[in-house]
């Protein structure tokens, strides 16, 4: 069902280290995380280990990492404020399922329909995000409570040990391939910090990450309607925020490999990942785009990348907390800088003149939203103003082409689709007072789409009437025709031949 194996010793061994790359990467991750959603740090570090492990096994992206992620996390602070973190892990249950479902009615498929301009402004308000929360590292909190930014030294100390993180990751893959540069870096970078014994804040500094294995219990709630009612709206919007974000970082890791992943097997396996991970205490989670990035970066191409990064993060919780905790927060903030930069498509700042004004308007427009808002509802805006962009410039299409022919009757050639936003368009392009009494709207260039189309043209057929002459309609598509017979008692004109409205569909060959 799935390989975690590479076929060589090499990619074995550029499998395992970029894992333990990633797994450096997803501690301070989980732990901010979990602050986020108002949980206990292990609840998003048992969320990241399993959530990745198991979407690596049954996801549909070899090479995509998962783990809990700031997008749900945010959804889930109502839920855990009001009703308490059991709610939470039923609601993660839950949300699984529904994921599964997903997956199963193959609705992965519906990440096509996503327009190139909502992919930029995806990535590039994704990278001003993650470059936003790293400035979080830049604060100290003082002994009042008050977050203060750095100053003096341990600004400058901080700030150095960030350049050199970025200098090494930049700079060591042109000297060899054989070390992932980003693991490289967090190594170079943590030694210098206890050699030299500098004062600068460590992973420890946000909380403890030790902890045992996480145990199979049901969610302390009531099995009941009122629970059900509680739970299921959260469901549904995380369900939907990790499908989304799950799905396009799938693309995005797509395009970057020239490789192909399933997305309704990735919808199955973020669900089965999920349902797991409610049951076992941890927080839920979905595709992560910085963390994936990493792993590709570093060279994870595979299955084993993903399983390797849990199996890590794991071994952290249990054995190696004190070490980790150890880790300077300047070279993990180092390594998203560089996947900021890697990130963000620059190629897009050099097309805005060279693309049409509602496409650069759709990009900037999902960019903020994602950084106000969230990376699901500014895909979704994304696609909703595409799409009405895409109806307002075909509405303007439709056109006659006006010609009498041998039997005197009037014929109005259609181009152009007929659907609800050319409908006001088509009905001026008529005018029965100055038409003959025989009239033939020719369909053969044009398609009946929509509800909106059947009555306009039932309009129309009601202004021939009054006017006294004969429509026929001609070359219906087939689609079109069965489109129309279904619509049946909706209109009062019925499109197939009916003497009272003396409106004809000729089925001319």
């Amino acid at each position: 069902m799935f390989k975690l194996g590479c076929a060589s010793r090499v990619c074995f061994k550029n499998e395992i280290l970029s894992g333990l790359t990633v797994a450096l990467a997803l501690v301070p991750e989980a732990v901010a995380f979990a602050f986020v959603a108002g949980v206990d740090p292990l609840v998003g570090l048992y969320a990241a280990f399993m959530v990745g492990l198991l979407a690596a096994i049954f996801g549909g992206r070899p090479g995509m990492i998962s783990g809990a992620t700031g997008a749900m996390a945010v959804v889930m602070v109502a839920l855990v404020a009001e009703h308490g973190v059991q709610y939470l892990f039923a609601a993660v249950v839950l949300t699984g399922v529904i994921q599964i479902s997903a997956g199963a009615l193959r609705l992965g498929k519906f990440i096509r329909m996503v327009p190139h301009p909502v992919m930029l402004g995806f990535v590039n308000g994704l990278a001003i995000v993650i470059f936003l929360a790293q400035l979080e590292s830049f604060q100290v909190t003082s002994a009042e409570g008050v977050k203060q930014w750095l100053t003096g030294e341990p600004l400058v100390i901080f700030g150095g040990l960030i350049i050199l993180t970025m200098l090494i990751i930049h700079y060591l893959p042109k000297l060899t391939g054989a070390f992932p540069a980003s693991l490289a870096a967090i190594i170079t970078v943590s030694l210098l910090v206890i050699g030299l014994n500098l004062d600068t804040a460590t992973v420890g500094d946000l909380a403890s990450i030790k902890g045992g294995l996480p145990e199979f219990n049901l969610p302390l709630v009531p099995f009941n309607l009122t629970t059900l009612g509680i739970i299921l709206p959260y469901a549904f919007i995380l369900a939907a925020v990790g499908l989304i974000e799950s799905l396009l970082t799938l693309s995005l890791i797509d395009e970057i490999t020239d490789t192909r992943g399933r997305g309704n097997r990735e919808c199955v396996g973020q669900g089965i990942a999920n349902t797991v991970t409610g049951f076992f205490g941890g927080m839920g989670g979905c595709a992560m785009i910085g963390q994936s990035m990493i792993n590709v970066n570093s060279g994870g191409r595979q299955r084993l990348s993903g399983v390797a990064a849990a199996t890590f993060l794991l071994i952290f919780i249990l054995f190696a907390s004190p070490l980790i905790e150890r880790i300077p927060m300047a070279a993990l903030v180092g390594v998203m800088f560089i996947v900021v930069m890697a990130t963000f498509e620059w190629s897009s700042l050099r097309i805005l003149r060279k693309i049409p004004a509602s496409d650069a308007f759709v990009l900037f427009l999902v960019s903020a939203v994602t950084v106000f808002t969230d990376l699901a509802i500014a895909v979704v805006v994304g696609v909703i103003v595409s799409a009405l962009v895409f109806a307002w410039e075909h509405a303007k299409h439709i056109n006659i082409k006006t010609y009498d022919d041998e039997q005197g009757a009037r014929v109005h050639e259609l181009n152009g689709p007929l659907f609800f936003g050319s409908v006001k368009n088509f009905l001026e392009l008529f005018n029965p007072e100055n038409d003959p009494d025989e009239v033939i709207i020719e369909f053969q260039n044009s398609r009946v789409s929509d509800h909106s189309a059947i009555e306009a043209i039932d309009t129309l057929a009601e202004r021939y009437i009054k006017a006294g002459k004969k429509l026929h309609l001609r070359h219906l598509s087939e689609e079109c025709r069965v489109l129309l017979k279904k619509a049946g008692n909706l209109v009062e004109v019925n499109v197939l031949e009916d003497p009272q409205y003396r409106v004809a569909d000729d089925q001319i060959a």
